[in-house]
């Protein structure tokens, strides 16, 4: 009777026991990136990235040149310093930079402020479409040209932003907003020269009219060193590959106000690793 008992103890045991011992095949234990429980603290971190700088030169020498031309009836009544004779300018180039800044997080939110640097020495350089007309104004004739330049050069830029993200365990997708500065060499000038004839008989004739009198006037604005200020708007993705090191990838748009009715803007797409304290 003993080993009866015995024999059917066996029997109803060991196949769970048999079944334990073979758990792990089921279910074998996790390996690889460990699971990010919180992305609260300070951070640190660099990126590299691509920027394209596009500005808006149209308007840029009306205000130099209406400047110097502003006792002349010439002005007044036929108002050079309006025609555009600059364009648009677009210049993509290699960025990189750095960024620092603090999360706290309510659950899956994830709220914080970063600070963040952007090295990335864009120019633009204007077209230049001159104009020449016959005009004329108070009784007096002229042959008017207008040319003019413009360029930026050396512009990099930094942003002061807050950042809203939703935590998914080692992901935390974000969108941010914030203000944006950035440093640059800006030069414009416009230059109306040409000829006036008194006695209103046309510049320009062949043979030339002896009354005509030439003229140049140019104007400038901008200087080397000059400050811009604005907002920037974006969103990425941070990707947690241990408990205190991300990787980062983002795009950011940036927006100067006008400078001398210039207005520059600044579309940057970057990747970037850090640091989590």
């Amino acid at each position: 009777m003993r080993r009866v008992t015995i024999a059917l103890l066996a029997l109803l045991f060991a196949p769970s026991a048999f079944a334990d011992d073979l758990s792990w095949l089921k279910a074998p234990p996790s390996v690889g990136v460990p699971v990010v429980n919180g992305w609260a603290g300070f951070y640190l971190g660099g990126q590299v990235g691509y920027s394209s700088a596009s500005g808006d030169f149209s308007n840029t020498t009306q205000d130099p040149l209406a400047f110097v031309l502003r006792n002349l009836a010439l002005e007044s009544q036929v108002g050079p310093s309006n025609w555009q004779v600059l364009g648009q300018a677009t210049h993509s180039h290699m960025s990189f930079g750095g960024f620092v800044g603090y999360n706290t997080q309510y659950e899956h939110l994830v709220l914080g402020v970063e600070a963040n640097y952007n090295q990335a020495n864009l120019s633009l350089t204007a077209p230049n479409f001159p104009i020449s007309r016959l005009t004329s104004a108070g009784g007096n004739t002229y042959i008017v040209n207008v040319t003019g330049s413009g360029s930026v050069t050396d512009l990099d830029f930094a942003t002061l932003r807050a950042r809203g993200g939703w935590a998914m365990g080692n992901f935390l997708p974000y969108a941010f907003g914030g203000l944006a500065v950035g440093h640059a060499n800006v030069n414009i000038a416009a230059t109306a020269s040409g000829a006036e004839n008194p006695q209103n008989q046309p510049c320009g004739a062949s043979p030339p009219t002896p009354a005509c009198v030439p003229f140049s006037f140019t104007g400038t604005a901008g200087k080397n060193g000059e400050w811009l200020y604005g907002f920037t708007v974006g969103a990425g993705l941070d990707v947690a590959l241990t408990k205190n090191v991300f990787l980062r990838g983002e795009y950011e748009f940036v927006q100067f106000a006008p400078i001398d009715k210039l207005q520059i803007s600044v579309n940057t797409v970057r990747g970037g690793l850090a640091f989590k304290f």
